[in-house]
């Protein structure tokens, strides 16, 4: 038997959990496995139990159009070699974007300079 209560599942999922079981009963599976397969799967498809909230857990269009375009701007900035916010991004980044940044910063002696020297100095550099 699957562990839980099902008393948050909304009808039609009950009803899609009951179609899979028969389904899978039909095909030889003992109840239990059938079940547990059913409402797994119900899971899977619907990420489980009623959700707080009822169906006003989705974004506004207008929200979720502003969030597109603002994580594309951050990473058209990351790829123009501009660090993300967080110093701890730096070591994150290939040694070819960090230099890239600090020819933009204008850090004297970048290219003699190795990684670990480079991301010293753009900390430096803020």
């Amino acid at each position: 038997m699957p562990r839980g209560s099902k008393a948050k599942y909304t009808a039609e999922q009950k009803r899609k959990a009951a179609h899979i079981e028969d389904s899978y009963e039909h095909k030889g599976l003992s109840r239990e496995e059938a079940e547990a397969r059913a409402w797994a799967t119900v899971n899977k498809q619907s990420g489980g139990g009623e959700k707080a909230g009822g169906s006003g857990q989705r974004k506004a269009p207008a929200k979720k159009s502003q969030d597109r375009q603002d994580s594309a701007k951050r990473a058209a900035a990351s790829r123009e070699g501009h660090p993300r916010s967080s110093g701890a991004s730096l070591g994150t980044q290939t040694k070819e974007s960090l230099l890239k940044e600090a020819r933009a910063k204008d850090i004297r002696g970048h290219s003699t300079m190795s990684k670990d020297e480079l991301i010293q100095a753009l900390k430096k550099a803020g």
